[in-house]
């Protein structure tokens, strides 16, 4: 691979790394320990936090795509940039909206039991992490 698009898409990697980490594994999680945070108030936030995260992700996922291709990327590299950006894909697609529609209803008032689409989020979550880690590495040793 090209060094110039390997050192972009590796730097790039990592930001979008410690994003992911500093938002979902300690930001979110500390909120609703927070005096006064409320689950209504603490998934307003969220909404708004992950809504952003998402955005900033999509275009550094774009980002990350442009560099590998431009570079000339081994197929190991390409599936492990293919392999982020369908997890953030079904983050996206699959996970949040039901998400939000569930965050509708407990903003609206409804009493509802814990959620077991976040356990979804997280596990992709997590999936991402360890992808961006072995990409990020991956385009440090190209």
């Amino acid at each position: 691979m090209n060094t110039t698009p390997a050192a972009v898409a590796s730097a790039v990697t990592f930001v979008w790394l410690g994003m992911v980490l500093a938002i979902s594994f300690l930001e979110a999680p500390l909120k609703f320990r927070a005096p006064g945070v409320t689950i209504p108030i603490g998934l307003g936030i969220g909404r708004l936090v992950f809504r952003a995260l998402n955005l900033v992700e999509a275009a550094l996922a774009v980002a990350v795509i442009a560099a590998v291709a431009a570079g000339g990327a081994p197929a190991g590299i390409t599936g492990l940039t293919g392999a982020v950006a369908l997890v953030l894909l079904g983050q996206l697609a699959v996970v949040r909206p039901r998400l939000n529609r569930r965050s509708d209803r407990v903003l609206a008032g409804e009493d509802l039991p814990r959620s077991r689409g976040h356990l979804a989020y997280v596990a992709l979550e997590t999936a991402k992490v360890v992808v961006l880690v072995v990409l990020g590495v991956s385009l440090l040793a190209t």
